[in-house]
């Protein structure tokens, strides 16, 4: 841990702790137990600890991260580690290259850092083995093939980078964390890694096109993103399903979810959405499928038995973006990035009323999420 962050974060607490004290509790939910989960707020270089429970939803902490003070340095993917005890958030801005570091849960101090590539973005870790994979976006420059950086959790050091498509998104592990899938925005490609060989074992090329869709990239792997003289695909996340046999793919120049079988590597049906799908998340039971619009500043909910749009519900404020639903699979908890000096925003949604229960006011520019604990 590099020791200019000690100062800044004693700072940082203090100053959340008087603003949580003013922060008020929003009214009852249906909610039985109390969820907590961290979101990153790009634009005040924070992660915010939020709770949602029966007497509604709250502002805990606010935890400063990044090491130059005096600077946004963008924190934009968060994670939980699978034991619970650990957090990581991926610090977007660097020289030249971004950080990742590593956060105890409850006391929220933080234990260490690495160094990863360009814009490291979203990330996960392996169950399997305890590495985190963590895209480097690669935001800025010319539209080249980036890749995805493999992270021993526990010495805290970068242990590989596997090459990818260009601009690498959305990375999410199976269930069993022995495979990890990440799409490329730009160059319309979605990637399977093994987590034990750090191969990437398959890839897709991503059209507008059910049957051009299907066939596996051969020949330039550095092709364009414009298919076959058709419209950009742009993905910009993939979810497998807990059932490991699907991947929900969100294809945001299209307007489209796409299900991919992952045992025949094909894809099956197509989710009609509104403006912009960005984020993605299945519930754990396997019946919900919510999306973030994010150009339409909206929440989709789909019925995953019947591919049926249940709704699509707009969003308390501008442009929505993360998305993550609780282990229960009764709530799916979203962040809104709003624009200006207006703050974040969380929301919680009741997956069978498809209610907005609560809004939390967060720090500015709220995107990446995860889940920490129920209780």
């Amino acid at each position: 841990m590099r020791s200019a962050l000690l100062p800044r974060g004693l700072v940082g607490m203090l100053s959340a702790f008087a603003f949580v004290l003013a922060s008020p509790v929003t009214a009852q939910t249906t909610a039985e137990s109390n969820y907590f989960a961290y979101v990153a707020a790009e634009s005040d270089d924070t992660v915010d600890l939020v709770r949602f429970g029966p007497d509604g939803g709250e502002l805990l902490r606010r935890i400063p991260v990044g090491i130059l003070p005096n600077e946004i340095e963008g924190p934009h993917g968060v994670r939980v580690s699978p034991d619970g005890r650990h957090w990581y958030v991926s610090i977007a801005h660097g020289m030249p290259y971004g950080t990742v570091h590593k956060f105890e849960t409850g006391t929220d101090l933080e234990v260490a850092d690495t160094t990863a590539g360009l814009f490291p973005a979203t990330m996960d870790i392996s169950p399997a083995t305890g590495f985190l994979f963590v895209v480097n976006f690669n935001l800025h420059g010319d539209h080249v093939p980036s890749n995805v950086s493999v992270i021993d959790t526990v010495s805290m050091t970068e242990i590989a980078q596997i090459e990818q498509g260009v601009m690498p998104h959305g990375s999410r592990l199976s269930t069993n964390g022995m495979l990890a899938y990440s799409v490329a925005m730009m160059s319309a490609e979605l990637f399977e890694i093994d987590t034990m060989t750090f191969q990437a074992s398959r890839r897709m090329r991503l059209t507008g096109d059910n049957e051009t869709t299907k066939a596996v990239l051969e020949g330039d792997p550095h092709a364009g993103h414009m298919m076959g003289g058709g419209p950009a695909a742009s993905p910009t996340w993939v979810q497998p399903a807990p059932d490991g046999r699907h991947a929900y793919v969100a294809l945001q120049g299209l307007n489209q979810v796409l299900e991919v079988d992952l045992e025949a590597w094909e894809p099956r049906r197509r989710f009609h959405t509104q403006r912009g799908p960005y984020n993605v998340d299945v519930s754990a039971d396997g019946r919900h499928l919510v999306v973030t619009e994010k150009t339409n500043d909206s929440v989709g909910f789909w019925d995953l038995e019947s591919g049926a749009e249940r709704a699509s519900v707009a969003a308390s404020a501008r442009i929505t973006h993360g998305v993550v639903i609780t282990p229960d699979s009764r709530f799916a908890i979203v962040t809104v990035e709003e624009i200006g000096g207006e703050p974040g925003r969380v929301e919680f949604y009741n997956l069978e009323s498809l209610e907005r229960e609560a809004v939390v006011e967060v720090g500015k520019q709220a995107s990446g999420i995860a889940f920490w604990k129920t209780e």
